[in-house]
């Protein structure tokens, strides 16, 4: 990166001060206990090398681009700072198999690092995404432990994330698949780039069946991960168990800071993994801003988190003292501080499904019955959301709602302000044939234009093995909707949506039984939907004061 371009970088980020002068020493080589090789680059002070506490950075995006971003700018910070490309990525040897190798391999990494004669055995990780999860690959079994982590945007397991409620999360896998099938080839398009041509190969690529030959419709190859995902998709815990890294002890953990935002597709899990840490007795702190996955509003926030939090635990420099959490309440345009999460003062407050589509903060004195037929030839669409890729965030639902094969309960005009912070939750009792189907719930705030937009939502699928189903048919399904820092104004209505697709976001359901990634037809649900006295179908919001 040139001089002009750092310059330029650290203008944008707001980092004030002199930049220190740094070297950068490229394709260190590392073994790896298979005789594997993986290559990285050093950045250092000029002159002798001395032993020096150093950040590890462990990337499947190459050593340049967010790499060179990342390890120069602490590097002019006054950071020493190795990033590394992992396993079959960029030079290092392999092959990529994404989230499997990347415990054994970061844990060889370390012991090598800090048998190098630069490292004084003080070494902390930084980066986001998946680059975030390598370190949660590493840091609870590191002996001795890492000294700092900075896991932005990220979780410490991939099965909920992909597979939320066990429906797998389609578009925002393709469209990872597309970059890291693509990444590194000559001339081709890389990274999240929302292309209208994309976006068209993509949908095209997720609509075909059947969805094992996806990855070639998109990149024009298989990429082994995508086989991986959709081939598993049934059992998906049992395959990726090597990925997943939450069983950790928290007590054992290095001070963890992480950043996300309320649109990020890891923030529930992320919260789990923040909760488990600061009630274990860890060192942890969160800040949540209305961004989605990679927001350019938020590199800002990453990158000073990230240089004082390196700057405290590696160099002991003085700390704050900033609440461990901070959140931005939107449409209320405030950030607040809280001692925790989830917020200890936010009372839950249930709205309940009502005849004739409403909603309301009382449970309905007479057993109702809504029906829906979804059909998986045209799958109910989404807009909005935790997506990778535009459109994400929030936007008009009408459409969606206009549909046959979506219910929709509204409630009266708010006289005040309502402020949501914290889990948003449901229960809605359902029937469908064979109990086979997915449930998808959706929150929103429909404003005095009749706009209704997304707040929040979940999906469910339904599995007739483990689901709780009563003589009739009924099953009870409850969901953890994603978390919210929220207001709905004064003037607004709240509306619940319940459908049985959210396409292409979801794969669809097929209706049949038939594994994910083999099948071609389909066959129609109905659904009904009770709510009343003995169903009490309702949404669980977290006001807050």
């Amino acid at each position: 990166m040139s001089a002009f371009a750092e310059r330029l970088v650290d203008r944008q980020l707001g980092m004030i001060g002199p930049a220190v002068p740094y070297v950068r020493e490229r394709e260190l080589r590392i073994p790896v206990s298979d005789g594997v090789v993986l290559l990285a680059d050093l950045y250092r002070r000029p002159g002798p090398l001395e032993p020096r506490p150093t950040v590890l950075m462990r990337t499947p995006y190459g050593r340049d681009g967010l790499g060179s971003l990342i390890g120069s700018l602490l590097a002019r910070r006054g950071f020493q700072v190795l990033v590394q490309s992992t396993r079959g990525t960029f030079g290092s040897g392999g092959q990529f198999r994404p989230f499997l190798h990347e415990s054994p391999d970061g844990l060889d990494t370390l012991d090598w690092v800090r048998a190098q004669e630069w490292c004084d055995g003080r070494v902390s990780m930084v980066g986001p995404s998946y680059v975030g999860h390598t370190q949660w690959a590493i840091a609870p079994y590191a002996e001795p432990g890492l000294c700092s982590m900075n896991a932005d945007i990220t979780a410490s397991e991939f099965t909920s994330t992909f597979y939320p409620g066990g429906a797998p999360g389609l578009l925002n896998l393709a469209s990872w698949v597309n970059q890291i099938g693509r990444q590194e080839r000559s001339g081709a398009v890389t990274g999240f780039l929302a292309t209208p041509v994309f976006s068209r190969r993509k949908r095209r690529a997720v609509a075909a069946l059947p969805l094992q030959a996806a990855d070639v419709a998109l990149t024009g190859g298989p990429v082994v991960f995508w086989r991986d995902f959709v081939e598993h998709a049934e059992r998906p815990r049992e395959f990726w168990a090597p990925a997943e890294h939450d069983g950790f002890d928290a007590a054992a953990m290095p001070p963890v800071c992480m950043v996300t935002g309320w649109w990020d597709l890891f923030l529930d899990r992320q919260l789990v993994d923040f909760t488990a840490l600061q009630r274990g007795g860890a060192t942890a702190r969160i800040t949540i801003g209305p961004w989605t996955h990679g927001d350019r509003g938020s590199l800002s926030t990453i990158a000073h988190e990230m240089v004082h939090w390196l700057g405290r635990h590696l160099h002991g420099e003085p700390g704050d003292d900033r609440a461990p959490v901070r959140v931005y309440v939107q449409h209320a345009d405030r950030w607040t501080d809280l001692p925790c999460w989830p917020p200890p003062d936010a009372s839950p407050t249930e709205w309940y499904l009502a005849p004739g589509g409403r909603l309301r903060a009382e449970p309905a004195t007479s057993r109702e019955l809504d029906t829906f037929v979804y059909d998986p030839a045209d799958p109910t669409p989404s807009v909005g959301g935790p997506m990778l890729q535009p459109p994400s965030k929030q936007h008009d639902n009408r459409p969606v709602e206009a549909r046959d094969d979506v219910l929709v309960y509204t409630g009266e005009v708010l006289e005040n302000d309502l402020d949501l912070l914290g889990q948003v939750s449901a229960v809605v009792y359902v029937r469908t044939a064979g109990q086979q189907g997915d449930v998808f719930v959706r929150l929103c705030d429909v404003g005095p234009d009749g706009a209704s937009l997304n707040i929040t939502d979940a999906m469910h699928r339904l599995a007739p093995e483990r689901e709780a189903t009563s003589p009739d048919g009924t099953t009870v399904v409850r969901m953890a909707l994603g978390p919210t820092g929220y207001r709905v104004r004064a003037g607004h209505r709240l509306r619940v949506q319940i459908a049985g697709a959210a396409f292409p976001r979801f794969a669809r359901n097929h209706g049949t039984g038939e594994r994910m990634s083999a099948a071609v037809s389909g066959q129609p649900i109905r659904y009904e939907v009770l709510h009343g006295p003995e169903h009490p179908s309702h949404v669980v919001l977290p006001h807050h004061p």
